[in-house]
């Protein structure tokens, strides 16, 4: 793996849907730079750079207030590339970290220092080689004190394997991309089923109503992907979280336009109240708590 990949639209439109003030892109990522934060030897992926300073001018582009910057896994542990991010944003970005199993409090509470809210614990296997239940576990034991979340990144076939796993998380869960249901099978669905069996199962899992481009195969306008999530978000209000997903990671071979991904937001969330919910209310509650009255 030598050959450096851009999964990224050089130029995305601006969207015809405007966010309401104070909106946050919950589930972003920056790569590198690789000269100042090299990429992972693990990494299955070698991106080009997708620095600060691009993500925040798309932010700014798309319409938004905030960004929650989530570890990429070409960085492996080693949360350099997310840590500098939010400290070049003014008080605008938050993170989520992924850590070595053995990582002690002091170290996490540095990470909570620089901005970090969460921890991820991946399950994709073509991105990670190993995902230790039990450690994962003892690092979600570790953050509970911190007033942290865990973002848990699997695929809905998994959900019935990992349920013992996901109930004894003793902190708030957050699905990533909705466990990437199919959502060619509709809203009733046994993807999306199963995945509202695990929501009713606790009060305080949250799912990321995400990536219409990696999910839905027929492309935009991602009728699909419309059609199976909106009641997800009307039936979850105050349980979901959207964010771009930039700069896609591995879809170079299908680049988004996020100015497109953002017109999906009313299709979505059709009312003003859940948009407000959806983009501002949930991630400011879990992200910025002490900036709300």
């Amino acid at each position: 793996m030598n050959k450096r990949i851009v999964s990224w639209h050089a130029d995305p439109s601006v969207p015809t849907f405007k966010p309401p003030p104070g909106a946050v892109d919950a589930h972003c990522h920056v790569f590198g730079p690789m000269s100042q934060f090299p990429f992972s030897p693990k990494a299955k992926y070698l991106p080009e750079d997708a620095t600060p300073k691009m993500l925040f001018s798309l932010r700014d582009r798309l319409g938004f207030s905030r960004n929650v910057i989530v570890q990429a896994s070409c960085h492996g542990t080693d949360n350099a590339a997310t840590l500098n991010a939010i400290a070049q944003s003014d008080g605008k970005a938050r993170g989520v970290a992924v850590v070595e199993p053995e990582i002690n409090i002091d170290k996490l509470r540095m990470l909570h220092e620089g901005g970090i809210r969460g921890v991820r614990f991946n399950f994709l296997k073509r991105l990670v080689d190993d995902a230790p239940k039990d450690k994962f576990i003892e690092i979600a034991e570790r953050v509970e004190s911190l007033g942290w979340h865990a973002v848990v990144y699997l695929e809905a076939e998994l959900l019935a394997e990992l349920r013992s796993f996901l109930d004894a998380i003793p902190v708030p869960i957050v699905v990533d991309h909705m466990a990437r249901p199919d959502v060619t099978q509709g809203p009733d669905g046994p993807d999306m089923r199963a995945l509202r069996e695990l929501l009713d199962s606790r009060s305080d899992i949250w799912i990321k109503a995400t990536c219409p481009d990696r999910l839905d195969p027929s492309g935009p306008p991602w009728a699909a992907f419309a059609g199976a999530v909106a009641p997800l978000v009307a039936d979850y209000p105050d349980r979901c979280l959207w964010g771009t997903d930039w700069p896609h990671p591995n879809m170079q071979n299908a680049i988004p336009d996020d100015g497109k991904i953002v017109d999906m937001i009313p299709r979505i969330a059709a009312t003003a109240a859940l948009q407000q919910k959806l983009l501002v209310d949930n991630p400011m509650r879990l992200y910025w708590p002490e900036l709300i009255e």
